[in-house]
């Protein structure tokens, strides 16, 4: 048993040094929405550089996705919400709590850094009164560290909120609609590359203006065919809160990235990949591509490459 405990150890720590040893990477762990799909799983991003591990928000299933890529919850540095939102916090209970465990694919040391909008001191507070008594039985019984199992909060206005390593993140504000306040959008620089992640929202003059030529856009889309609108009002509300293909189509054109990606992707109904691109390819013709879970991005080269991870 132990020879197998140490393999598998030996197995995360190999991959997880790999990659930290990489230029700067992005790979969509979850590109879905509230719908529970194994296809897609819920909304988190993980950008890799100057030897850094950033997740950008905790949607369900993250500790899957982190643990297909062999990469220990523990060895994430720094964490980033950009809206509470649940489909954006379902998983952070579970790489919180689950990334504090002595095994492997944990191993928490230090505190859990965490980034966000006003409200993070409150929703982290309760997390931690939640299962306090988990947390004290493994306090006694497993010997959890303190350190791991604490939550290190930063609370961000606007600006940059990270700075590291040569790595800088920019929260910025995005239209998520006039009750889903504050909500947050993030610019990623590191080395000369800039990637933007545009969080949910509907258009918005600022995502495209922090997207002004960044090698990678990542941006949220929802596709509500005419029927099902019909038929489900509640729709309504969230074609208000989210951009049509037509709206991110029109980030796309005036911000002109290198390459536009899906994320947070809503097919609902009958609609398809192929409805979704061909409203896209009505407004924008520059590189797109609709997102996938567990896709990876390398930019090392002077374009983006889709690649498979070291």
């Amino acid at each position: 048993m132990k020879r197998i405990l140490a393999a598998v150890a030996g197995l995360f720590m190999s991959v997880a040094a790999q990659a930290a040893e990489g230029d700067m990477r992005v790979t969509l762990l979850g590109t879905g929405t509230p719908v529970p799909s194994p296809e897609r799983f819920g909304y988190s991003t993980l950008v890799e550089a100057g030897g850094k591990k950033l997740i950008f928000d905790f949607g369900r299933g993250i500790t899957i996705r982190l643990a297909q890529l062999r990469i220990p919850f523990g060895s994430v540095d720094a964490h980033f919400l950009t809206h509470f939102h649940s489909d954006h916090l379902v998983g952070l209970p579970d790489l919180w709590l689950t990334g504090w465990l002595r095994p492997a694919y944990g191993n928490r040391n230090n505190p859990f850094v965490i980034y966000g909008p006003p409200g993070l001191k409150i929703l982290t507070k309760g997390l931690t009164d939640a299962f306090v008594r988990d947390i004290e039985i493994r306090k006694a019984d497993e010997k959890d560290p303190d350190a791991g199992i604490a939550f290190d909060v930063h609370e961000s206005l606007p600006g940059t909120v990270y700075e590291q390593a040569g790595v800088k993140v920019i929260a910025f504000h995005n239209d998520h609609g006039p009750l889903v306040t504050p909500s947050y959008g993030y610019r990623i620089e590191y080395g000369g590359k800039s990637v933007v992640l545009s969080g949910d929202t509907r258009y918005n003059e600022e995502v495209a203006r922090q997207a002004k030529g960044a090698d990678l856009l990542i941006h949220c889309v929802t596709v509500i065919p005419d029927a099902l609108m019909a038929q489900n009002p509640g729709y309504q509300a969230i074609l208000q809160h989210l951009s049509s293909p037509e709206d991110a189509a029109r980030t796309f054109s005036e911000a002109r990235p290198k390459l536009a990606v899906y994320s947070h992707i809503g097919l609902n109904g009958d609609a398809k990949e192929d409805d979704l691109v061909a409203r896209t390819r009505k407004v924008y013709e520059g590189p797109l591509v609709v997102g996938k879970d567990l896709m990876s991005i390398s930019l090392a080269g002077p374009e983006p490459k889709i690649e498979p991870r070291p």
